[in-house]
């Protein structure tokens, strides 16, 4: 038995530490807020309960997979709901798009809104059928450390069927011209790190995931996923340890020997690091121990950070369901202040998500929980008058389509934003979604998950494979467990 090191206790370190401790191996896993969860934690003031970040249930078949391969399922957990509708966008205060739980449902929205417009969303679904197949069935386990471990039938036969070298904003105006339907079927590309027009057609899978797969939502919050996942893993007798940062990451024999954390050293013998990547290799590494250095990661594009509120409000509001877009500004032009010319943006896109009007148990009976997201540009400059006026912009614009007050009803307020990414997560240029999925971070152009000079310390996370989100989360702490395992097993 060897003594494995987590640090992180986000989903992809929890996933990691599942995988390690069912092998039979002691593992400690270091986190350093007060609570695991990552980005998901949650937390409750004045009788609402706020997730405090992912809060869309895509992919329910990667958590299926994840409980599965320990003898469970997530029913086990948590109770998960399928929303219908399972979003809606907004254009206008008269002009709002919902998008319903069933399939034909949403052709129907579609033949509506563009004559013949269904028959192409269903060969745009089966496109994105074998995309979703090949890319979260197959690509997404591989630790990409060649592109040889791509070359399987399946993958070459299918290369121009994943349409890896046409942009998701051609391939998508290649179905559809109302422009209603182009932002609608762009929108799940725009945190993904650019403009759809670099975004690779491959992530039209979301899509897929979106429409044919459904929008759940697990009752209680989505905190509940890492719950489960901490419960899953303290029944294979993983320790942790919270509140805890780790300082250091010591270094003997070309191998990681051992941790330094504020609450004394524990010797190891192989370590999965699932904070910021960066932060990791720049702070707890010392210089000729580091995959990359300074410029290196200057260089990466990365996905938006968010600008955040969260909110309790007195009363029920009209017109919101759960998950509501609202693309009543420009929506290029938004893009363009994450992407092109990073700035705060003048008129910002903006999600609204409103899980009260799904689960009694978020809020206070007859008050609604509200959590407000903006994606920005990392690493701008992030004051307390910068939130305030883009507090006053989003919550007229929610009035507006509501048809009622809301501002004078609104009881707690708390913002979240780049400088918070940093202290919590340290969390590069505060970053909210880690690297961004162009072409040329894909895959083996990702930053690997192995360190090249130690032998037994892995990485795991948004900023190396597969990417940023849940289930990728889950994935990379899967991988990057399969490799630490490996090497474990040839040690001995």
């Amino acid at each position: 038995m060897s003594k494995v090191a987590i640090i992180g206790g986000g989903f992809s370190g929890l996933s990691a530490a599942c995988f390690t401790a069912r092998q039979g191996h002691e593992v400690t896993l270091f986190e350093k807020n007060e609570s695991s969860g990552g980005r998901a934690r949650v937390f409750s003031e004045q009788g609402f309960m706020f997730d405090m970040g992912p809060s869309w249930y895509w992919m329910p078949d990667i958590f299926e997979n994840f409980f599965a391969q320990f003898g469970q399922k997530p029913g086990d957990y948590y109770q998960l709901i399928q929303l219908d509708p399972g979003f809606q966008v907004v254009y206008g205060k008269d002009d709002v798009l919902q998008v319903p739980a069933r399939l034909e449902d949403i052709f129907e929205v579609f033949e509506n809104i563009e004559k013949g417009s269904a028959a192409k969303l269903k060969q745009f679904l089966a496109e994105g059928a074998f995309k979703y197949k090949v890319g979260m069935q197959h690509l997404v386990y591989k630790p990409s450390f060649s592109w040889l471990e791509f070359a399987k039938k399946e993958v070459i036969t299918g290369a121009v069927k994943l349409h890896m070298f046409q942009s998701v904003s051609d391939y998508v105006r290649k179905f559809f011209k109302d422009e209603r339907l182009v932002m609608l079927m762009e929108f799940p590309v725009l945190f993904l790190g650019a403009m759809a027009q670099q975004i690779p057609a491959l992530y039209s899978l979301m899509n897929y995931a979106a429409f044919s797969l459904g929008t759940w939502y697990p009752m209680g919050g989505m905190a509940g996923i890492p719950r489960a996942m901490q419960n899953l893993a303290s029944d294979y007798g993983v320790d942790f340890i919270t509140g805890c940062e780790v300082t250091k990451i010591n270094i003997g024999s070309n191998k990681a020997s051992s941790i330094s954390s504020g609450k004394g050293e524990y010797r190891t013998d192989g370590i999965i690091a699932t904070g910021d990547y960066h932060y990791t290799e720049q702070h707890l590494l010392e210089k000729q121990y580091r995959n990359y250095d300074e410029a290196y990661w200057d260089k990466r594009t990365l996905a938006p950070s968010c600008l955040i509120f969260y909110i309790g409000v007195n009363k029920k509001i009209r017109k919101l369901i759960h998950h509501n877009l609202f693309f009543d500004a420009p929506f290029n032009t938004h893009a363009e202040d994450i992407y092109k010319d990073p700035k705060w943006p003048e008129n910002p896109l903006f999600y609204a998500c409103c899980p009260s009007k799904t689960d009694a148990t978020v809020a206070p009976e007859g008050m609604e929980n509200l959590f407000l997201l903006i994606p920005v540009a990392p690493g701008l400059t992030d004051t307390e008058a910068v939130r305030e006026k883009y507090y006053g912009k989003i919550i007229k614009r929610l009035e507006a389509f509501c048809g009622e007050e809301i501002l004078q009803n609104i009881i707690y307020k708390k913002s979240y934003c780049i400088n918070d990414f940093v202290n919590d997560y340290h969390a590069y240029k505060g970053n909210a979604y880690g690297l961004a999925n162009t072409l040329r971070q894909t895959a083996v152009l990702k930053p690997t998950l192995r360190n090249k000079k130690i032998k037994n310390l892995f990485y795991a996370g948004q900023l190396t494979v597969p990417g940023p989100g849940v289930p990728p989360a889950l994935i990379s702490g899967q991988v990057a467990a399969g490799q630490l395992l490996n090497y474990l097993n040839t040690k001995q």
